[in-house]
């Protein structure tokens, strides 16, 4: 039965973060290298790893988070192994050099600890009722894991001049350098009984990039309320 399960078995550790499959994160703990993950992430870990839910830091800068599309998040320190996973959902990994990637609060799962990060308003958004209006803006260098329902696809909006339109229920994650407006649209899902009456699409033109999932949110966070 061993034999028979060691394709399964725990890799020899390569880097903090690292994808075991697709859909669980491998973080290697060390003492100092705090990290930030999504609270109830946790599902297996090997040594001695404390947590910390909802610690006053992030108390404080997650106080934005009212839409109810916010993610709790727990503070986990020590030394050894730490998985996390969520509810099957792909694991993307992603290491920053300087950077910054502004993240749908529903899709962090993971990040280091000494990385900058805040909860800001999505600039263009304004006049947009109802929920998401609200992402996690977080930079520097360092490690960060979102996460993906379905393998996402990454689209480059700096080789050309047309603009990248995407809906909003199905965004993950965009370059915060990138301008966004929205456009009002006919939701074509609206014909197949999953809803009626118009939505936005959001619009980014710049250089950057964005993370699209494959899998619409259910909350359809920029639904037009009447």
């Amino acid at each position: 039965m061993n034999q028979q399960l060691a394709g399964y078995a725990p890799t020899p550790v390569t880097a903090r973060m690292e994808n075991h499959g697709r859909t669980m994160l491998k973080v290697a703990m060390a003492t100092g290298q705090d990290l930030y993950a999504r609270t109830g992430s946790m599902v297996a870990y090997e040594g001695f790893i404390q947590y910390e839910p909802n610690p006053p830091a992030v108390r404080q800068i997650a106080s934005q988070w009212i839409t109810g599309e916010g993610a709790p998040i727990m503070k986990c320190s020590g030394d050894g192994l730490l998985y996390l996973a969520d509810y099957g959902a792909d694991v993307v990994v992603i290491n920053l050099d300087n950077d910054s990637l502004s993240v749908n609060g529903t899709n962090v799962l993971a990040f280091d600890g000494h990385l900058t990060w805040g909860v800001e308003r999505v600039k263009g958004l304004a006049k947009f009722a109802g929920q998401g209006l609200w992402n996690v803006c977080i930079s520097g260098t360092g490690w960060v894991a979102i996460t993906s329902r379905g393998t996402p696809i990454v689209v480059d909006c700096g080789r050309g001049e047309d603009e990248t339109y995407v809906d909003p229920d199905a965004l993950v994650a965009w370059s915060p350098n990138l301008k966004v407006k929205g456009k009002r649209s006919f939701k074509a899902s609206s014909l197949i009984g999953r809803g009626s009456g118009e939505a936005y699409q959001m619009a980014f033109a710049g250089q950057g990039i964005v993370v699209v999932q494959p899998s619409e949110d259910s909350t359809d966070r920029l639904r037009v309320r009447n």
